[in-house]
């Protein structure tokens, strides 16, 4: 039997039956891609068989098809305004807007930062100062101007994304290589052109990186403000099920948040493989 194996990939697997001389094959992607599927079913399968066992404690840690259960009856078996489906709506609309606007302006001060000296300068020791207040601790000041309706949830992840983004900004673009501005000086790059065509695309791979902590902090925050004052979303799901001691409930709501988590930083690797086609992966 003969196997083709893409350019580079290196043989990891090679098993020889008594009976023949009959080779299989597995390439290390493939073999990578199938420890990461299988390595989750075996745990499952494992907490499965612990709970029935009676050797894991049911109350804190239901069995998996007991939440299965619960995953199929919050998303299909409740009217529409009070299932999963419309909660999951509802923290993506918050999550989204709030990771817009917190993201988007990071992203030019940051770029503008790593141009001008004296404006990082400027906005460094301002940064330095309030970046490292966690922004859970702000969430009441927040609900103080805002009120506890949308607003605040928008405008508190929007805090959370805006330094993450904004630090990895200004870092990529200052360590772009001064060989590419100057270039741009000499061929009488205006501003604008510099910013656009040197500093934002030389900045990008750190700017991924940015986006994705500042993700990874806008879902966290999205939860605890939910928890906090909503009537609606994954975090009020969660908080409800601890009043109402429905562990199912509050496992369903962290899977949902764990897939979110997941698919969107999927979706982000597939943008930044668009954008950035040169960047070794």
């Amino acid at each position: 039997m003969s196997a083709v194996l893409p350019a580079g990939d290196e043989p990891l697997l090679h098993v020889r039956r008594a009976e023949g001389v009959r080779v299989h094959w597995l390439s290390r992607p493939l073999a990578t891609r199938s420890v990461a599927v299988a390595a989750p079913l075996v745990l499952l399968a494992v907490w499965e068989a612990l709970v029935r066992a009676g050797w894991l404690d049911a109350r804190f840690f239901p069995a998996p098809s007991s939440i299965v259960g619960t995953f199929q009856h919050m998303a299909w078996g409740l009217p529409w305004k009070d299932s999963l489906g419309w909660h999951v709506l509802v923290s993506l609309s918050r999550a989204l807007i709030g990771f817009a606007l917190g993201a988007l302006p990071a992203i030019v001060v940051g770029a503008l930062m790593g141009l001008m000296p004296l404006l990082r300068a400027a906005i460094q020791p301002m940064v330095g100062a309030l970046y490292p207040i966690p922004k859970v601790a702000i969430l009441p000041l927040v609900m103080l101007i805002f009120g506890i309706g949308e607003e605040s949830k928008w405008a508190i992840i929007a805090v959370g994304v805006f330094f993450q983004v904004l630090i990895a900004t200004a870092a990529g673009v200052a360590n772009i290589d001064r060989i590419y501005l100057d270039v741009g000086a000499n061929f009488k790059a205006s501003r604008t052109a510099t910013f656009f065509t040197i500093a934002l695309p030389g900045a990008l791979p750190v700017i991924f990186a940015g986006l994705r902590l500042g993700w990874g902090a806008a879902l966290l925050l999205l939860v605890t403000a939910e928890m906090v004052s909503s009537q609606s979303g994954i975090g009020f799901i969660i908080w409800r099920a601890w009043q109402l001691m429905s562990v199912e409930d509050m496992y369903v709501g962290l899977v949902v948040i764990a897939f979110i988590g997941i698919v969107s930083f999927w979706l982000l690797d597939m943008a930044e493989a668009r954008l950035l086609p040169w960047k070794k992966r």
